[in-house]
């Protein structure tokens, strides 16, 4: 049956029992808990956004400017925390770097709840995503090029965690079968989304654990409707962005197709742990070029890219508010405030929840 198409913001049929609660109740250990951590796997979690979509909301909700990996939407933590706690399932404290602007740098360490073993890197300046990803992959690619890295957004939105991370457990064990490809994490959508970037999966390469690692066949960014309704039918997949690849490979497609940005970052690696550092990398970040990890690298290198799907996971990147209020009442959980249209309201004593608790 072809798929009705529903609008970001249309009303839904409301939710009388939680859709996911069978898979919260599996016999899992809790998401604190670290499970088949591997020497071999690092994490790199992104922090450097501005959060713009949602500066209405959060000045209204906040009286300030905040970016939305900073807020504490659901629960006691923030995106931040969520995502900081989704890393540690996979690698030691030592082997994640959180990267962010220097201009955030109070905001991250109270996020960081006085734990300072995750290696923090704050760029001089914004210049573009990816950058932003290619900074503290020098310090991991010098340090342990053969490992496998997992890269974290944190500003998005994930439910289950247990089961989100079930998938990136197997992602990385692509990566380790896959050593020259990076595998990227394609989430179900729900309608035709036209502010979210689109992977066109195509045949079947491997097999891991069951779960499928398929071809990319093509990349659409924030596509018309019209276009995004086609994908929608024909079972393309959301982008995440969250993947899991062989630091060599990455590095390897950096200089591909970023190699002005390469050179600079390659400069950097022999002054690591110099007095010199923090000046050199003042330096380069005066003449860095401004460069976008999806469309300058990720959509140039199809042939280097496979996709994982995420099933049975809730995935938004929060964009906006009336998407974090869908999410929400889609997966069960009732929001503090009394109505769709209402203004988010939420304390900023880490004792109140805005919403239910998702993550125990």
């Amino acid at each position: 049956m072809k798929n009705e198409f529903i609008a970001p913001t249309a009303p839904r049929p409301p939710i009388t029992t939680n859709p996911f609660a069978s898979l919260e109740n599996r016999d899992e250990p809790p998401v604190d808990t670290p499970i088949a951590r591997t020497a071999q796997v690092w994490s790199i979690v992104l922090a450097g956004g501005e959060g713009e979509r949602l500066r209405a909301l959060t000045e209204r909700w906040l009286g300030l400017h905040r970016p939305k990996q900073y807020c504490t939407f659901t629960g006691r933590r923030s995106m931040l925390q969520h995502t900081l706690a989704r890393a540690a399932q996979l690698s030691n404290p030592r082997q994640i770097y959180v990267v962010a602007a220097r201009h955030h740098a109070p905001e991250v360490w109270a996020h960081l709840e006085k734990d300072h073993s995750r290696r923090t890197i704050f760029q001089p300046r914004n210049c573009g995503t990816a950058p932003g990803v290619f900074l503290p992959l020098t310090h991991i690619y010098s340090q342990s090029p053969e490992s496998i890295v997992v890269l974290f957004p944190s500003d998005h939105f994930v439910f289950p965690e247990r089961t989100f991370l079930g998938t990136v457990r197997r992602a990385v064990q692509a990566a380790q079968r896959q050593p020259d490809k990076l595998i990227l994490m394609g989430a179900r959508p729900d309608y035709p989304e036209t502010e979210f970037g689109w992977i066109e999966p195509g045949a079947t390469v491997d097999v891991v654990d069951g779960q499928a690692v398929r071809r990319v066949m093509a990349f659409r960014e924030k596509p018309r409707l019209a276009l995004a309704q086609r994908l929608f039918d024909r079972g393309a997949l959301w982008n995440t962005m969250v993947m899991a690849f062989r630091a060599q490979t990455l590095w390897d497609l950096g200089w591909r197709c970023l190699p002005e940005m390469m050179s600079a970052f390659d400069g950097l690696r022999s002054h690591f742990g110099a007095e010199s550092e923090k000046e050199v990398l003042q330096e380069i970040y005066e003449t860095m070029p401004t460069a976008d990890f999806s469309s300058h690298l990720v959509e140039k290198a199809v042939s280097s890219i496979l996709v994982m799907e995420l099933r049975n996971v809730v995935w938004s990147d929060w964009g906006n508010e009336a998407r974090i209020v869908e999410t929400l009442r889609r997966i069960g959980k009732r929001p503090s405030f009394a109505a769709t249209d209402s203004p988010l309201e939420c304390s900023t004593d880490d004792t109140v929840s805005a919403v239910e608790e998702l993550v125990l």
